[in-house]
């Protein structure tokens, strides 16, 4: 088993570290629920001990709470200055479980250049109207606002949190309706997809890796080419499967630094460093 693999699992564990929800059929809710997780893990998975950040965000962002928006603002800032999108690459739990789809001996598909420069930019328009302009602008008497991208969009929240609970909990079974139908519908299509495009929901549709990837030409942990030593021989960019050009652009903000590209230039000339 290779680091990143090691890494995307023991992240994974910790995360949902509440065994006893499981069992008690339950979310936890004690003092570390106060504190984000980096990754996308579902609030309501009956065994996460922290917060999802998006889901965070979009709770309070547009409501009386400002002080806690700034947090999780701060959060995802500093999470993304330090690591950028490192942490998808190596942190996310859901970024684990399309990993292991991708894994499945299918034939692949690798998404037309063209076309993948189009669907790339889908998730700033989920993290533009979901995450930030539904909560803003449609709230209730109260102020306050449902988390849209939770409910209407998420595969983490349905596969962590809406299966387990329906599993474990038979009032629940009673009560599904078509939110669950709907959810599930899309659960099944990332699933699909993921076995035959590489990581089909953080390229196109995931708002955390669009927040991240804005910080990947500026973020501490940064790729670097030394153009001395490369052969243009593009290697890496037929080994990357987020289809990048590594060697033009080693800061990409679609790269999850998962070190493929690394691996395989026969001219060493992509290295890691982590600079102020």
């Amino acid at each position: 088993m290779d680091k990143r693999r090691l890494s995307q699992i023991i992240a994974t564990i910790i995360n949902n570290a509440n065994i006893s929800g499981f069992f008690e059929k339950s979310i936890y809710k004690g003092p570390i629920k106060n504190v984000c997780v980096p990754g996308l893990n579902c609030y309501s998975c009956p065994g996460a001990i922290g917060s999802c950040p998006i889901g965070s965000m979009q709770a309070v962002i547009g409501s009386i709470k400002y002080n806690i928006s700034l947090y999780i603002v701060g959060f995802i800032s500093l999470m993304g200055i330090i690591f950028g999108r490192f942490i998808c690459g190596w942190l996310c739990p859901f970024g684990l479980f399309q990993d292991l789809l991708y894994k499945i001996p299918f034939k692949k598909i690798k998404v037309n250049k063209k076309i993948n420069n189009v669907l790339k930019y889908f998730k700033y328009v989920v993290l533009v109207i979901f995450v930030i302009l539904l909560p803003i602008f449609l709230v209730n008497e109260f102020g306050m606002s449902p988390p849209y991208f939770c409910e209407y969009i998420c595969p983490a929240g349905i596969l962590e949190g809406g299966i387990p609970l329906v599993l474990f909990n038979e009032s629940l079974r009673e009560i599904i309706g078509l939110l669950f139908v709907w959810k599930m519908f899309i659960l099944v299509g990332i699933t699909v997809t993921s076995i035959f495009i590489y990581r089909s929901f953080c390229r196109y549709l995931c708002p955390l890796g669009a927040l991240y990837g804005l910080f990947n030409p500026i973020s501490f942990y940064k790729f670097k080419i030394d153009k001395n030593m490369c052969t243009n021989c593009n290697d890496c960019v037929r080994k990357c499967n987020m289809n990048i050009e590594i060697y033009k652009n080693p800061n990409s903000i679609e790269c999850i630094r998962c070190g493929d590209c690394i691996k395989t230039c026969p001219a060493k000339a992509i290295k890691k460093e982590v600079s102020l």
